[in-house]
């Protein structure tokens, strides 16, 4: 497989992330309200997910790649960047309201601002492909073998964008915003997951001496978004359940991420 086709597939599984993330807006084109408790147990899901493939996954298959100053350091300057992407974040607000209306140099920042947010999710997928081709893993008929930890990281980030998708749609559904529209902004805010999967899987591929500290960096991301973005998000949506939504989350986070444990261990 040349590294054109497995390039192809790589960006496939970021196209799919980013469209996942629009899946999450369906429930608005059936009904007017999704339940707080289905919403708090999702972001939990998806963080245990996201944890234990970090934990089982990427730390695993950094160390068996290299040392653990190599993929420690990878880990921090992939928790530096959420760091400053989430600074960037917090230092610009915009109005959901205008969000369809958006003049152009007000949609050129938020891409500039969405593509900061998202982009160590794409570089965590692209990372998780390092290993194609295999004589092990995930047949995918016409596809190949796939590494599992690449189809658990697609899973994991899938899972993670639905509660994205519904975070995008619920602003814009009170303002009345035409569904297809709803839809069309929620795929967009994941658009940077595919272009840093790609970037990260040629960049690995071709200098594997610095494939521990993708891994580390990968972990540190993901688990990092998990800590400070997506549970204190949960947890924000879930105030007004009974104990503030954290039984939910606490099930989900659980449910999450002794799920993914079977599976990663089975990869190694």
């Amino acid at each position: 497989m040349s590294l054109l086709q497995e390039l192809s597939i790589v960006l496939g599984a970021g196209v799919f992330t980013a469209v996942v993330c629009g899946f999450g807006t369906l429930p608005f084109y059936f009904k007017d309200d999704i339940s707080t408790r289905w919403i708090v147990a999702l972001w939990g899901f998806a963080g245990g997910v996201m944890v234990s493939a970090s934990v089982f996954g990427f730390i695993w298959e950094g160390l068996e790649e290299g040392g653990l100053g190599e993929v420690g350091f990878g880990f921090l300057v992939g928790v530096a960047v959420v760091v400053v992407a989430s600074y960037l974040i917090s230092g610009y607000e915009f109005s959901e309201r205008e969000l369809p209306a958006a003049d152009f140099k007000k949609l050129v920042l938020i891409v500039g601002v969405l593509t900061v947010h998202s982009f160590p999710e794409g570089v965590a997928l692209g990372v998780a492909f390092a290993d194609m081709p295999l004589d092990e893993g995930v047949a995918l008929g016409v596809l190949g073998t796939v590494p599992v930890l690449a189809v658990v990281i697609t899973i994991a980030i899938s899972i993670q964008n639905v509660p994205e998708g519904l975070a995008v749609a619920i602003p814009l559904h009170t303002y009345d915003v035409r569904y297809r529209w709803i839809f069309a902004w929620a795929v967009f805010s994941s658009i940077p997951q595919p272009v840093g999967a790609g970037v990260a899987y040629v960049f690995v591929t071709v200098a594997r001496e610095f494939l521990p500290y993708g891994f580390g960096f990968a972990a540190g991301a993901m688990i990092y978004l998990v800590a400070a973005e997506m549970v204190p998000e949960a947890l924000e949506r879930g105030r007004t359940l009974a104990g503030g939504g954290h039984r939910e989350l606490a099930l989900g986070l659980f449910v999450g991420f002794t799920t993914m444990m079977p599976l990663m261990w089975v990869a190694h």
